[in-house]
């Protein structure tokens, strides 16, 4: 593991085949997180309470997001395979609605205020704006490039997106579902993660095409450092009350920073694992997960703890 201030704590053995695993995304409040296994075109559930996997739900093909909403008891998760967005009730893990998410659906943000997912299509060059209390889409805006992650801050309200092909910073209002700014990001190069930190108005944004993060102000909007990180950066978490920023490579290779105001500093850095490019965090108890697609034959969760 290198220098990264994290102990291992255990291997979970997760179901199915060793093929690839994608996104993630954490409640709280049930701790249960959701695994968007692409391989196997399902979505598996983890309890972090009890350790164990709760159930898996199928017909998901291709899954590469997916983004729980615990106040509409909603996961949503982007089937790349059927390019739709599949609803799922939480509660249940029955699917409840499947809608055009364009030509190849990836990350997803949720607007709170407007009640809106911001699905990015990537290849489509567009963000897909979706009505969660009908499920239904309700506007298709057009980025004039390859889409990145898409986050929402609570602050301004507004969705933000990566725009990868043009090194930009998309701003977009959820009451018009137009974009109102484009932002060049300077040191950037396929500009794919991005993180919003709402508290001290910052955002981070991973670069895959040159291996860097970029610190950007919200405010001003503009980007203020630049830091190496491991090969192909990918998925970025946050821990809120340790204030720790985890940015997980398809190398394996993970970087940590310290997060005070707009003091970010390099932490520590090492190998968690085969293609350990994703990453949530509990900020309970600082337990940072990492789902790995083959560890001696199988896919495995693995938990690590701060130390």
């Amino acid at each position: 593991m290198g220098d990264l201030p994290l102990e291992h704590v255990v291997d979970i053995r997760l179901p199915g085949r060793t093929t690839r695993l994608d996104y993630e995304s954490y409640d709280p409040t049930r701790r249960q997180l959701f695994i968007a296994h692409l391989g196997d075109g399902e979505v598996i559930v983890f309890d972090v309470a009890s350790s164990r996997v709760l159930g898996r739900v199928g017909d998901v093909s291709s899954v590469h997001g997916v983004l729980v909403v615990p106040e509409q008891s909603r996961v949503y998760a982007s089937a790349t395979g059927t390019n739709e967005i599949v609803a799922i009730d939480e509660a249940t893990l029955k699917i409840v609605a499947r809608i055009p998410g364009g030509r190849y659906p990836d990350g997803m943000a949720y607007a709170t205020d407007a009640h809106k997912l911001y699905v990015s299509d990537e290849t489509g060059e567009t963000e897909t704006a979706i009505d969660t209390r009908t499920e239904r889409r309700v506007a298709t805006i057009a980025l004039g490039g390859e889409a990145g992650n898409s986050q929402y801050d609570p602050i301004s309200r507004h969705v933000f997106v990566n725009v990868q092909t043009r090194n930009e910073l998309v701003e977009i209002d959820p009451a018009t579902d137009r974009v109102i700014s484009r932002v060049p990001l300077t040191g950037a190069k396929g500009n794919h993660g991005l993180l919003i930190d709402a508290q001290d108005r910052i955002a981070f944004i991973a670069c895959e095409g040159n291996d860097k993060l970029l610190v950007f102000d919200m405010g001003s909007k503009r980007v203020l450092r630049s830091f190496d990180v491991g090969s192909a950066p990918d998925v970025l978490a946050f821990d809120t009350a340790s204030r720790t920023l985890y940015v997980a490579g398809e190398a394996g290779v993970v970087s940590m920073f310290s997060v005070k105001g707009a003091d970010v500093r390099k932490i520590g850095e090492g190998r968690v694992g085969p293609n350990a490019h994703v990453v949530a965090v509990d900020p309970a108890t600082h337990r940072a997960y990492f789902p790995l697609k083959n560890v001696d034959g199988h896919p495995v969760l693995r938990v690590m703890e701060a130390r």
